[in-house]
């Protein structure tokens, strides 16, 4: 019954966060989901969002310690894509149903690298302008921390979401898996650019990291409304064997069931709190069990994200060890993810931004 009336409110308390969090019974966990999946459905309806995924390079000036693509990591071919790949696999895009695309990359901000991404957004555009989609695929960007002027010209190229994740919101936490030349203040900073250029926003967390709490993550979901973010990308942290928190993979394996029902019910909580953003059901959480993007579904995320990354790159942007699709096709991730979902029972926006109703609110 207690349950129950915490599941019933229109406005949750911190300690209602914490005692959902740490749910364990298997009919509590069944309620959680049930309660969170109606909120979905009522604020932002049952459709599931494509976003085609290019990760075009996995060239990067950080060297975050949990990161298979930092910067000291030898074991990995560099690459960036050409300006005719991605297009290329934006056009696939446009013309296989997608509404949406993400351009992903390891973390640069020289001159020359903006101004490749800002003429490749521009060009994007143009090229996939369409009946079905008269303004063209839907844009989001992720590329790490800018200057505003940056962050100005790719939005006025026409990105129009961005997604920086925080990783954790508490900050003796950030400093244990970040080095300290990676400034906390500054990534804040970043995300408030954002919003005052215009973009949907977006940001996430790691679940499960060392020394992380049940409260770190109960104030994590509290700074996701206090920032009046748009949109969620969170998922398990997962180890990868080439950066210094290597040695925690055994016990991490040992851990993987607690984590990944942890990131659901972060996926849960996060939908009761916040109810109208959009939230993405992680590849991540596939790397953990082979049904998890399922799941992340059930327990209220809208946005999935099929990799289009062209196959031959993809063993080099491993950013945590067991990668899934790696050795798929774009053809086939579309294929696989239309499967996952329809066995499902939920229905693909297809042609569609999928834009987040938080911000349209606005």
């Amino acid at each position: 019954m207690h349950l129950k009336k915490i599941l019933n409110k229109t406005e949750f308390l911190d300690e209602d966060l914490f005692n959902l969090l740490t749910l364990n019974s298997q009919d509590d966990i069944n309620l959680l989901k049930e309660k969170s999946y109606a909120t979905m459905k009522k604020y932002c309806g049952e459709k599931v969002y494509l976003r085609g995924l290019i990760e075009f390079s996995n060239i990067c000036i950080n060297d975050c310690f949990y990161c298979g693509i930092r910067k000291s990591n030898q074991n990995l071919n560099r690459y960036m894509l050409s300006r005719e790949e991605i297009i290329e696999s934006a056009i696939w895009c446009a013309e296989n149903g997608f509404g949406s695309v993400v351009l992903q990359s390891g973390e640069r901000n020289d001159e020359n690298f903006i101004d490749f991404v800002v003429n490749i957004v521009s060009e994007i555009k143009k090229n996939t302008i369409s009946e079905r989609l008269p303004n063209g695929l839907g844009i989001t960007l992720c590329i790490g921390e800018q200057d505003f002027n940056s962050y100005k010209r790719l939005f006025d190229a026409g990105a129009h979401r961005y997604l920086l994740r925080i990783e954790t919101t508490k900050e003796d936490l950030f400093y244990q898996i970040h080095p300290r030349e990676q400034n906390f203040q500054k990534r804040l900073e970043c995300l408030y650019m954002l919003k005052d250029i215009g973009y949907q926003v977006g940001t996430g967390i790691m679940i499960g990291l060392p020394n992380q709490t049940t409260q770190d993550l109960v104030n994590d979901i509290i700074f996701f409304k206090k920032m009046d973010i748009d949109m969620v990308g969170m998922g398990p942290y997962l180890v990868h064997k080439d950066t210094p928190m290597a040695h925690l993979k055994i016990e991490y394996e040992d851990l993987k069931n607690v984590n990944y029902l942890l990131s659901l019910k972060m996926i849960a909580v996060t939908r009761l709190f916040l109810k109208d953003v959009n939230i993405a059901s992680t590849t991540a959480l596939q790397a953990m069990k082979p049904f998890g993007r399922e799941a992340g579904l059930s327990f209220g995320a809208n946005v999935f994200m099929p990799l289009i990354t062209p196959q031959r790159y993809r063993s080099d942007y491993q950013l945590y060890d067991g990668k899934p699709c790696i050795d798929d096709s774009a053809e086939e991730c579309l294929d696989c993810s239309v499967a996952r979902i329809n066995s499902f029972g939920r229905e693909i926006g297809y042609d569609e931004w999928g834009d987040s109703r938080h911000f349209s609110k606005k």
